[in-house]
């Protein structure tokens, strides 16, 4: 997996019929700054709104995946997210003029091959990837889905599906490599049984609908009326299918294609929680509704992650040592603060200072009650920041850290002789002309025991 955002190199459109509209539509994929994530923007609307890939704007799962704010909606999104994840895509804005996305062939391969066409980019930022640190599950027992997203550092995907169908039977499929997506997943398309085939066409709905874009599972016996019907459905001068099977007799591109569009429809949706993940995925029987349900409870789970203390894992090579903190930061001692980093991404970093009883400022802050000041917290708390910042530029020997400003500074409880301070940084903007706002926390155990708003300055030696 990558370990760095990307984008596309240039600007790329795809065109064809929305599925249930039957209007021709056409998606432009541009590329995007750091940090800006999946976007869909509907340009044929006055002010030409913008509406996040975000699972907390899902509106509707009845057949396929709309996102909306306001207004404006986009449905049928989960094909065309499946392609940018396929590929590991973080930062692009898409284009559509119409109120869904070309359905194309079914799958995200036409997506995924246009996308492919123009080349990737790899952006100066790490990706920001939710690491699970346990389970997560979801059980719909009316559904009867399950769904489990478990701690691996990966991206894998497992499906099972059973319809009690004696033409699909169940059916698993796997992804255990993102770069396998293109051949195992990307061709796989959508499906629908006859019956319910016959109820969209009669609500007005699948006017897009083709024998080119959707395998039709015909789990009855159908009359020649039927079929003539049928015929005129999807504008055809006949149509045939054996007792039971596939309608027109069409190929499957894998024995288990409907297991794997299922798998391919899982990735799309799960996109919708905003970051990429690292972590083993479980769906039994999955449709939209459970995946978006499972999507907005890790989104739920991530936020109340960022909000608790860091876990530190004393056996696991640290992101920076202090080797690498000593190249970077231009601190020594008796003020260099920060004995290594153990995470880092785009926008958070976190250190580590263990306290000990030899600390020179022990000496003589309360002697006979060792305390370690509040102001040296704040100062490792910004040295901490520094290592992020400083990481926005590419030669970081070249630049001084400089502090602007120190807001909302709280000092909750003592630090002693023996404890771990865990400091953790957050960008709360963009770095813009060498400033950075971040906020600050400095742990330990689960506890606070202070936190501040930073604004520093970096600037280079030779500007001075």
């Amino acid at each position: 997996m990558y370990n760095k955002q990307h984008t596309i190199k240039k600007a790329v459109s795809v065109s064809g019929v929305g599925l249930h509209t039957g209007h021709q539509v056409t998606l432009t994929f541009k590329p995007d700054e750091i940090d800006s994530g999946i976007k869909f923007q509907r340009v044929d609307l006055p002010e030409k709104p913008i509406i996040e890939a975000d699972a907390d704007l899902v509106v509707d799962t009845s057949r396929g995946t709309t996102i909306a704010k306001g207004e404006a909606r986009v449905s049928t999104v989960e094909h065309v997210l499946s392609a940018l994840v396929g590929l590991q895509i973080d930062n692009v804005l898409i284009e559509v003029d119409g109120p869904e996305t070309p359905i194309m062939d079914g799958s995200a391969k036409l997506f995924y091959e246009a996308l492919e066409s123009v080349g990737l980019e790899e952006q100066n930022a790490l990706r920001n990837f939710f690491e699970i640190p346990e389970g997560i599950f979801l059980t719909d027992e009316k559904k009867n889905v399950e769904m489990a997203l478990l701690p691996v550092d990966d991206y894998r995907v497992t499906v099972m599906i059973d319809y009690n169908s004696k033409v699909l039977g169940s059916q698993h499929a796997s992804l255990n490599n993102i770069a396998d997506f293109k051949q195992e997943i990307s061709t796989c398309r959508t499906f629908v049984f006859l019956h319910e085939l016959q109820q969209l066409y009669n609500n007005n709905l699948i006017k897009g609908g083709d024998l080119n874009n959707a395998i039709v599972v015909v789990d009855k016996l159908v009359s020649d009326d039927e079929l003539k019907e049928l015929a005129k459905i999807f504008n055809k001068p006949h149509i045939e299918v054996k007792e039971e099977g596939i309608l027109d007799n069409i190929e499957l591109r894998f024995k288990n294609e409907p297991a794997r569009h299922k798998l391919l429809d899982v990735v799309g949706d799960l996109a919708l929680v905003g970051r990429p993940i690292k972590g083993q995925i479980l769906a039994a029987r999955p449709g939209h509704s459970t995946n978006v349900a499972f999507a907005q409870k890790i989104k739920k789970y991530i936020k109340k992650a960022e909000k608790s203390a860091p876990k530190y894992d004393p056996n696991a090579e640290p992101v920076m040592d202090i080797d690498g903190i000593s190249a970077m930061l231009r601190h020594r001692y008796p003020f260099q603060l920060v004995d290594k980093i153990i995470h880092q991404d785009h926008k958070t970093v976190i250190g580590l200072k263990n306290i000990t009883i030899n600390e020179n400022f022990f000496q003589g802050h309360f002697p006979g009650n060792p305390v370690m000041p509040g102001v040296l917290q704040i100062e490792a708390m910004a040295q901490t920041g520094g290592i992020l910042v400083l990481s926005s530029v590419d030669d970081p020997s070249e630049y001084w850290t400089y502090f602007l400003g120190i807001d909302n500074c709280r000092f909750r409880k003592m630090v002693r002789p023996g404890d771990t301070i865990i400091l953790k940084c957050e960008l709360l903007a963009p770095i813009k002309r060498g400033i950075a706002k971040m906020q600050g926390y400095a742990y330990v155990g689960n506890s606070v025991v202070s936190e501040a708003t930073l604004t520093a300055r970096i600037v280079k030696k030779d500007e001075e």
